[in-house]
């Protein structure tokens, strides 16, 4: 068997492969079966390039899925799709372990620590829903920019002249209406439809609506936008700012504020969060955000938030109630005099503390603590030296936990049905 490949591993959960193969199905299948067992994988995710015309990739492609199913034992196609490359024909497919567990979490010497426990409660989605297979592909432009859930999708049914739920044979995926073509009309159309859901309480989040819209992107175009409650319905990737504001205490050595929200908040009401902290709305940029919620939140001044040093990201795939987070977070780390106090501003901050960086970590792990913040708190104690590989056993797979790969797990574009297609030209 021939093969060219391109490996790119996230930790030891995933590892994504683009292959170019020639070879018989049972060459393809054993190539993945090693894949997987090389690598200790629960998911593999394979890019699959035949140079073949439509018509016989159409005959061909499910006696391949039939094949990798019957002698991949531990694995099952859940869903594969197939998408246009001038001549060429991708699959994609999802393989997903349903009978093995890595062998180090299999290992009797394997102990997950409190705060892989934590990084797992944070990452619930990523690691448990997602591999379930029941959410679909929310699309936009021949782009995916979201993860619709079974209840959402129930709901979306109502409306098909703004959503259309494509149920070929290859895979489902929900679609914005392409016949609005720009950002006005699909903001338009998707508010309506918000705002009726809204008005029949017809999904919790929505009890959060704040007029307060975000941009819904694919790469850097913004496509249209929308409520920030109602993103999670979508799983639209969320981009926010935080700041650890830290303290090198005279006598206390590295301290953390840490701030208590509003009990009158939408979201997480009376729970501990990092000192600053807020979403990317329409209209402003990373920094732009992150300066206007220090004045806002904290009541930084301009002569202390100059100061702000810009420490990269941290990303995660939470789920709750509400819906499906996808979460990236811009960070940035301020050092403050010992002698400032910050105060609020906007009436969402209830108090702030200045905890000792131990004390900070045991904070974290209790349930007053906001889910969603904990990583940024983490990744700060992992940078500067708190959390190390020498006192966290399992240091490696939280910091892979805290940097989730997000834009490869949304990357789906717009599936052709092979049934309009005749050697390689679409013909309806």
């Amino acid at each position: 068997m021939k093969h060219h490949q391109k490996k790119i591993s996230i930790g030891h959960s995933v590892v994504i492969c683009q292959l170019n193969i020639e070879g018989s199905s049972q060459e393809k299948s054993e190539f993945l079966s090693k894949l997987a067992t090389d690598n200790d994988v629960h998911v593999i995710i394979v890019q699959e390039t035949h140079i073949w015309d439509a018509a016989y990739l159409n005959s061909r492609v499910y006696g391949i899925a039939a094949y990798v199913r019957k002698n991949l034992q531990n694995y099952e196609v859940t869903k594969y799709n197939i998408v246009p490359q001038s001549s060429r024909i991708q699959i994609n497919y999802f393989l997903i372990s349903l009978n093995t567990k890595s062998k180090m979490e299999a290992s009797e010497d394997f102990k997950m620590t409190r705060l892989l426990k934590l990084a797992h409660k944070f990452n619930c989605f990523y690691l448990s829903g997602l591999i379930k297979g029941e959410c679909k592909p929310f699309v936009v432009d021949g782009q995916q920019v979201g993860l619709i859930r079974p209840d959402v999708l129930k709901q979306l049914y109502n409306y098909p002249d703004v959503f259309r739920i494509d149920k070929s044979d290859m895979m489902d995926i929900v679609e914005l209406n392409p016949a609005f073509r720009d950002y006005a009309e699909r903001s338009e159309n998707v508010d309506k439809v918000l705002r009726q859901f809204k008005k029949d309480g017809t999904f919790i989040t929505l009890k959060g609506w704040r007029e307060e819209c975000y941009d819904v992107k694919a790469g850097h175009n913004s496509l249209f936008k929308m409520d920030r409650s109602a993103t999670c319905l979508f799983g639209i990737r969320n981009y926010g700012v935080d700041i650890n504001g830290y303290v090198r205490h005279p006598t206390k050595g590295l301290c953390i504020w840490l701030q208590q929200r509003s009990d009158t908040k939408q979201t997480w009401p009376g729970k501990w969060d990092n000192m600053v902290g807020g979403g990317l709305s329409v209209g402003f940029g990373i920094m732009e955000t992150a300066i206007k919620e220090a004045a806002e939140e904290a009541s930084i001044p301009e002569n202390l938030v100059k100061n702000l040093v810009s420490a990269g990201c941290v990303s995660f795939l939470f789920e709750s109630e509400r819906g499906i987070f996808p979460n990236t977070e811009f960070v940035f780390d301020l050092e403050l005099p010992p002698d400032f106090v910050p105060t609020n501003a906007d009436g969402e901050v209830q108090a702030f503390k200045l905890l000792p960086a131990s004390q900070c970590l045991e904070k974290v792990f209790s349930p007053d603590f906001k889910t969603t913040s904990c990583p940024v708190v983490i990744d700060f104690l992992i940078r500067h030296g708190i959390i190390t590989a020498e006192n966290e056993s399992n240091f490696t797979q939280v910091v892979e936990l805290l940097h989730v790969p997000l834009q490869s797990l949304y990357s789906y574009r717009t599936k052709i049905d092979c049934r309009n297609w005749e050697n390689g030209h679409r013909t309806a």
